[in-house]
């Protein structure tokens, strides 16, 4: 044996790449700066000039209502845990002040990029259109004239001006509200500042009188004229300051705007009665202790400093607006009735089989129905109920309500079930952030109907969508149940994109009836049938059918999972994704908002593509696809992958198993995946880039798509 050849033998392998630590911060996107890239998408269709002008309008406003938001909740909480010295982080690793300073400057450029949008490119072609948002100098001075008249008349009333001076504290400033900030000068004594509430009772944007109208004011922003131009109240009031302080001179005002923590949490076993409980809290939230200030750029160093020592903040929670503060009002453009400044409008459609005379029950006795909304009309939902309400072998009507919208014809409906001696049950949650007013109405209506009327599991909120219908009929009382993605409520359903799915499968129905039960009695079930029940074990049920199709690559090598949902923040649900692409699995997810995995990373992430949505109608349904080796199965339900949902709330999945309703899912599901006009696609750095068809093609409009084939996919018909 020659010396090579030992060598050759005794030399030692190659050592292997050690696995990647699935647990290492870098393998992780920082979820709030996840978020504010989905709004930096929102912000982008305002931007494209290819979608209408008032959609355009509808984009900004939203953008900024969004950031409202972002700032009452998660702005505030990071500044809660920094002012007690949290130091637990999240996955990313990024500390609540290191979080803190990345959102201001990630923030701080798209903030330009909106009021450049605005006064550059949205304000001249609204123009154009006829559609005229002026400044107050510009106005002509008959229109000056009568603005004068109907502050005087209406607006003037309503206005308290708020002194801050040795003799008078500062005043409070409530949440989201417009404000001037007013500097004047009394004679003797100097310039002294008052504060200037605008009442939220008046309309943001008021109609300015046509010279050829000027007869009569309309009592209500002068909506008698046939006029589109506009003008910003806090202009009419600023200019118009003389009648509020007589005697003295004005010498400038400024608007501004505070945002103010709106994240309260109740000690519900503390609360002797839910209900009265969550009636205070609601009422504090214009209390919370300052998290931005927005200011007009003109606003003088002074006027500026006194805002932030009193409001208590730093100067970095104080940003410079060069335009309107509260930049969502903008939203009531979009009320003008310019329907070619718009959207095509579309008639939804309702199943073939449910536009007969046919009873509801008697067509779900021999087939499941699937809806697509708003492609889909969500009235067979409320046909549904209605039905329930009014069949007399109807005996039990029970349901889950979590955003019903201020008229809610189903609650309706549920109250017209009790006076008819029905049996009805209605889980009404009140925690529901930012509906609890509308909730806290209904659910008190409902009580005096006689509804048995429950708020949840103590801690947690109740989140899934559900409605069971008991019905006696010739072989024994039989269960109807509608199972959704998206809120029982008709408004958003015109505009959220969400499946619903009405069946008489006995396990389901099984599932439902016991899952009631726990919500409103003491049960303590934790096993079901076809259900996968959050807190229960649905991130256990998630993850075992990930494994199993790890398993099931490994031995066929046609892995396959597609996520449709609107956030993926979950860390053990990321490793389990992380593990199926290093097996080989192929991943398609799409996350409309939050996405905190790195997709692309060598080694972990190869076989994962993720991206994203926005467009005309809000992605909200959620649907999990697992190929399972040729057995493919369908889940669709109210849960994100989330800790809030799998650990915090009541969500439920559930099994779509007919095989015709299962295919059209499937198929939706591929159009939308298939995306590359709407659609962006994250890299791994964290950035999305807007994805664009091939050469000619012209690419796929999944949205779009949807409006033109709504008849093609098969619903159960």
């Amino acid at each position: 044996m020659t010396s090579t050849a030992v060598q050759d033998r005794v030399a030692p392998e190659t050592p292997r790449a050690a696995a990647p630590d699935l647990g290492d911060s870098s393998l992780y996107l920082n979820r709030e700066l996840s978020w504010l890239e989905f709004n930096a998408r929102v912000l982008e269709e305002a931007l494209d000039g290819s979608n209408p002008l008032l959609e355009r309008v509808k984009f900004l406003s939203i953008f900024a209502s969004n950031l409202d938001e972002f700032f009452m909740i998660r702005v505030a909480g990071l500044g809660r845990q920094l002012s007690r010295g949290v130091v637990a982080p999240p996955p990313d690793g990024m500390t609540p002040a290191a979080q803190l300073t990345a959102i201001r400057e990630r923030l701080s450029p798209m903030l330009e990029q909106c009021t450049r949008c605005w006064h550059d490119d949205l304000m001249p072609k609204l123009f154009a259109a006829g559609i005229r948002v002026l400044a107050y100098d510009e106005l002509k001075r008959k229109q000056r004239r009568l603005l004068r008249q109907h502050f005087e008349r209406e607006i003037f009333p309503a206005l308290t001006p708020l002194a801050f001076d040795p003799g008078h504290p500062f005043p409070h400033i409530s949440n989201l509200s417009i404000n001037l900030a007013v500097v004047v000068d009394r004679p003797g004594l100097g310039e002294s500042f008052a504060r200037l509430k605008v009442p939220q009772i008046f309309p943001r944007l008021l109609r300015v009188p046509s010279e050829e109208k000027a007869g009569k004011v309309d009592r209500l922003g002068l909506e008698e004229y046939a006029s589109s131009n506009f003008v910003w109240i806090e202009e009419v009031i600023a200019h118009n300051l003389d009648v509020l302080f007589p005697g003295v001179d004005v010498v400038a005002s400024f608007p501004f705007r505070v945002t103010r923590d709106a994240d309260f949490e109740i000690e519900e076993d503390e609360a002797s009665d839910l209900l009265e409980a969550m009636e205070e809290v609601v009422g504090q939230r214009h209390f919370g202790y300052a998290v931005r200030l927005e200011v007009d750029d003109r606003i003088s160093d002074r006027v500026r400093d006194i805002l932030i020592e009193n409001l208590e903040i730093q100067p970095y929670q104080a940003y410079s607006v060069d335009g309107p503060v509260g930049l969502a009002g903008v939203a009531e453009l979009t009320r003008v009735e310019r329907p070619e400044l718009k959207d095509t409008a579309f008639q939804p459609q309702v199943p073939r089989s449910l536009a007969t005379d046919e009873t509801v029950f008697s067509i779900l006795r021999r087939r499941n129905l699937l809806l697509y909304h708003p492609y889909d009309s969500f009235s067979p939902v409320v046909d549904f109920v209605r039905a329930a309400a009014r069949d007399p072998e109807v005996v039990t009507i029970k349901q889950t309500l979590y955003r019903v919208g201020a008229a809610s014809p189903i609650v309706r409906e549920l109250m017209e079930a009790r006076e008819n001696g029905k049996q009805v049950a209605v889980l009404v949650e009140l925690k529901a952030r930012f509906d609890e007013t509308n909730n806290i109405v209904w659910a008190r209506a409902l009580e005096r109907a006689g509804v048995h009327v429950v708020y949840g599991l103590l801690g947690l909120k109740t989140h899934a969508k559900m409605c069971l219908v008991v019905r006696r009929e010739r072989d024994g009382l039989r269960h109807y149940v509608h199972l959704g993605t998206g809120n029982y409520n008709p408004e958003t359903a015109r505009i959220y994109s969400d499946f619903g799915y009405f069946t008489t499968d006995p396990d389901i129905a099984a599932d439902v009836a016991d899952l009631f039960n726990a919500l409103t009695g003491y049960s303590q079930k934790k096993a079901y049938r076809k259900l996968l029940v959050a807190p229960a074990g649905m991130r256990r049920e998630i993850l075992a059918r990930i494994d199993r199709e790890i398993e099931v690559h490994r031995a066929s090598g046609d892995g396959r999972l597609a996520f449709k949902l609107n956030a993926l923040v979950d860390k053990r649900s990321i490793q389990a994704l992380y593990r199926a692409s290093q097996a080989g699995v192929k991943v398609d997810l799409q996350t409309r908002g939050i996405c905190c995995l790195r997709p692309g990373v060598p080694g972990v992430s190869d076989n994962v593509r993720v991206t994203s949505v926005v467009g005309r109608f809000l992605e909200h349904a959620r649907l999990y696809y697992f190929r399972n080796g040729g057995e493919e199965e369908v889940l669709l339900g109210s849960a994100d992958l989330m800790p809030r949902n799998l650990d915090g709330r009541v969500e439920v999945l559930f099994p779509v198993d007919d095989p015709e309703l299962r295919k059209s899912l499937v198929e939706i599901l591929e159009v939308h995946l298939a995306d590359d006009v709407r659609a962006r696609l994250l890299s791994p750095d964290g950035d999305y880039e807007r994805l664009k068809p091939a050469g000619e093609d012209p690419g796929v409009d999944s949205q779009r798509w949807m409006l033109e084939h709504r008849s093609t996919w098969h619903r159960g018909d």
